[in-house]
């Protein structure tokens, strides 16, 4: 049976200390058995709050984020392992064992260029410094590929395995996205076969990044290419409501939702139960 989870955005556009209890709190009561913290602020994150929140409402966590502006990869490897390694420090200490997102880059920095053979290597050398870093925490590595309009690093699944070659790194995971695989990719079950044991976690994200079955994602062939892989991680809905201002000039969400968070959650999970049960996930 999988696993649901929600990405905190979803309940709430900001995360803070303050917010943290009441999204934890409200993951729960929704039935949602994990929560993806955006981890955006490690120096203001509070682990032992986390810790104590997630504990008290009987749920798990993974945390998720993009570098900031000063610590592009490829631009600042330096500042971008050690921002990483904070993160990390910060994930191990309320608990959770998974780092995820754009570990990579800074979401909305653009060349307008390809990625050059000098900016991938910056890429898979602090990538590999960081998993000999996280490991002997009990923390692992996933890498979300998003699509252009936002970075030129890493686009596909592809592009993450060819990351993961480069380090040595069969462990790591891609961290799939269904609104960005809706742009580049050449199909949802063809890219979840062609990833095969990589694809450890993804977002049941719709193309307006609204309510599941609202918009153009083609569920049937995501649910299809899920079942065929024997899928074994967590169905992760990522849905807006409101939008962290961090993050809104990347993800262009200047349109109001029709939806309250509560909504898009209890709906959302409604929608993701149903096609997990009609393909043979749960």
């Amino acid at each position: 049976m999988p696993k649901y989870g929600i990405h905190a955005f979803t309940l709430d556009g900001f995360w803070n200390n303050e917010v943290a209890p009441k999204v934890i709190a409200q993951a729960a009561e929704l039935g949602f058995d994990q929560l993806e913290i955006p981890l955006l602020k490690p120096a203001e994150f509070d682990s032992a709050l986390v810790a104590k929140a997630l504990s008290q409402n009987g749920i798990q966590a993974v945390a998720s984020l993009c570098l900031p502006p000063d610590a592009h990869l490829p631009f600042n490897p330096p500042g971008a392992l050690q921002f990483l390694k904070h993160a990390v420090d910060k994930v191990a200490d309320f608990g959770g064992k998974q780092l995820l997102g754009c570990l990579y880059c800074n979401l909305g920095t653009l060349t307008r260029q390809p990625p050059t053979a000098d900016e991938k290597k910056k890429v898979a050398d602090v990538l590999g410094e960081l998993r000999q870093y996280a490991t002997p925490k009990g923390v692992s590595l996933g890498i979300e590929p998003v699509n252009r309009y936002e970075t030129y690093l890493c686009n596909t699944g592809s592009d993450a395995i060819e990351y993961f070659k480069a380090i040595g790194a069969d462990e790591m995971i891609i961290h799939f996205d269904t609104y960005h695989m809706n742009i580049e990719e050449d199909g949802f079950g063809s890219a979840l076969r062609d990833a095969g044991k990589y694809a450890g976690y993804i977002h049941m994200s719709e193309s307006h990044r609204g309510l599941p079955g609202e918009g153009t994602v083609d569920w049937d062939d995501v649910f299809q290419g899920l079942h065929d892989i024997d899928y074994q991680g967590p169905l992760v809905l990522e849905a807006f409501a409101a939008i962290n201002p961090d993050l809104i000039g990347a993800t262009c969400l200047w349109r109001k939702s029709r939806y309250q968070g509560i909504e898009l959650a209890t709906k959302g999970l409604e929608f993701l139960k149903a096609k997990a049960a009609k393909y043979g996930l749960a």
